[in-house]
Order: C-alpha cells, then sequence, then structure tokens
C-alpha cells in the first residue's frame, strides 16, 4: 500500500487515521466518506471530505446529502476538515452556512529511531532512565478490561452501551494495547497501538487522574514505539488537539513533528419554531 521508509503523503496518511479508527456505519457518497457509530467519539461520527470537490455548487449539494444521511440516524452533520488547498472551498461554503469550528487537531509522525524516555523519579526527584520493556507495562491484542475502564474513564462519554460501542470501534482493526500498572498493581495509563499499512497509530493515551505526571504516560508511548518498531513498521503518527500542551510536548519529545492538522466544523442546531 505504502513504500516502506517513504515519507507519508497527507491523503494516504488520512485513509490510515480513518482505517485505524473505523466507524460503525461506512458509506460512500461520491467523494465523500459518511461515518456513523451512534454518536460514540466525532471521529467516527463524522464526514471525511476525501478528495476535493472544487465548486461550491457541488459542496453544497453534498452537505444536502450528508445532512438527510445523518438526520435518519439522529446524529448531527459534522465534517472533519483539514488544513490544507483541498479544503479551501469546502471551508468557504461551511463559512457561509455558518458551521462551528471544534477541536482543532494536530496530525504528527515519525519513524522507527529508538526512544527511551527520562523521568522524574517521585522520590529522589533527579533523572532516571525508563526502559519501556520493563514489567510494569502489559502489551496485549485485545483491550482487556482494565485497559477499557481506565480509558473510558478518562476520556468516555455515556455508559455502558456507548463503552460497548467503543469497543467495537477500538477493535475494528489490528491493534496492541498497553497498560502501565503503578506500584500497588493498580491501572496507572493506557494507549493504544492501530496497527495500519505498515505503519503504527497512537491512540487512546489516558493516565488515571492521580496518577498524571510520574511518567506513566511515557512508558506506555516508549512500549508502543518500541513494540511497534520490532514488528518492522515503517512509521508512527498520532492526534493530539492543539489545547492539549502537556501531550504536544511529550510527543515532541518522543521525536513527533508536526504534518498537518484538521478540525471538526458542526451544523448549526435548527431551533423549532416558538409557540407564538
Amino acid at each position: 500500500m505504502f513504500e516502506a521508509g517513504e515519507p507519508i503523503d497527507q491523503e494516504s496518511l488520512e485513509a490510515l487515521m480513518d482505517a485505524a479508527w473505523p466507524a460503525v456505519e461506512h458509506a460512500e457518497a461520491g467523494p465523500w466518506v459518511l461515518r456513523a457509530s451512534e454518536g460514540v467519539t466525532q471521529r467516527a461520527n463524522s464526514v471525511w471530505p476525501r478528495g476535493a470537490v472544487t465548486h461550491a455548487g457541488e459542496v453544497a449539494e453534498a452537505l444536502r446529502s450528508a445532512a438527510d444521511w445523518y438526520r435518519r440516524r439522529k446524529l448531527p452533520l459534522i465534517l472533519q476538515t483539514f488544513d490544507d488547498a483541498r479544503s479551501e472551498v469546502l471551508h468557504d461554503v461551511l463559512d457561509t452556512q455558518r458551521f462551528t469550528r471544534q477541536s482543532e487537531t494536530l496530525i504528527m509522525v515519525r519513524g522507527t529511531e529508538p526512544w527511551a524516555p527520562v523521568q522524574q523519579s517521585p522520590v529522589r526527584q533527579s533523572p532516571v532512565q525508563l526502559s519501556p520493556a520493563q514489567p510494569g507495562v502489559e502489551l496485549s491484542a485485545e483491550p482487556t478490561e482494565d485497559w477499557l475502564r481506565l480509558w473510558w474513564a478518562v476520556d468516555g462519554r455515556g455508559g455502558e452501551r456507548e463503552l460497548a460501542v467503543a469497543r467495537e470501534i477500538l477493535t475494528g482493526c489490528p491493534s496492541l494495547y498497553a497498560l502501565a500498572r503503578d506500584d500497588d498493581g493498580n491501572p496507572a495509563a493506557v494507549g493504544r497501538l492501530a496497527l495500519v499499512g505498515g505503519r503504527g497509530g497512537i491512540y487512546c493515551m489516558a493516565t488515571a487522574a492521580g496518577r498524571r505526571r510520574q511518567g506513566f504516560g511515557s512508558l506506555v508511548l516508549a512500549a508502543l514505539l518500541e513494540e511497534g518498531t520490532r514488528l518492522g513498521l515503517d512509521g508512527f503518527w498520532l492526534l493530539v488537539t492543539s489545547a492539549n500542551a502537556g501531550a504536544r510536548r511529550l510527543y515532541e519529545t518522543a521525536g513527533f513533528l508536526r504534518q498537518g492538522s484538521y478540525l471538526y466544523r458542526q451544523a448549526p442546531l435548527r431551533r423549532a419554531p416558538g409557540g407564538c
């Protein structure tokens, strides 16, 4: 699908991102891809406007068709729009129709060069080299109950039904799941490595509220990178909201570089007519 060792272009990376977070429903609508998953995560409930639509009239028609598709599923119309020249006409039409802008997200990539985090010891407050292969990090091919519960407690929205849908999304492509435990054996941090097209996508990085800034997230990231390299992957990508400065610093330290960005554009809510 992609040549080993070569930089990946934006359109190919978008295809990897779509495959790494597969929606429960996936429909083709001309150059666009419509995705729905009962409202669980924006990514799996948004339009991927794959390919450029260069005429405003074509964009407006595609929006009407997509709006009808989502309306039948009782979901809002949301588009995942990328920051490049292909999206210029689309953004102009969305601005005219007063679509909101939400969740600006950076796309970051790195190669397979080794990385071991330097973390402050919570006891001595001095730099300590941590090995990603140490026993505190568990790797599995399926999300364990401990893994799911920690991730959902940090990033989840909803109850057991929504969690079941989220699990269906997570397991929709081959993946590895990393879990770091604290000294008492309690889940401290988790992460997921989606294995798609010979590359690895880092997803679901989450740390328990009482275990932040203690190096557990770094351990999880290093373990996933190490295992992905061992499996012969050609490179890695991840997605991080631009507002998450702490996570961005970690990923930059780990060698990730910005390749692009996207945001979500949501159709304005239509108010019901008043009673008088």
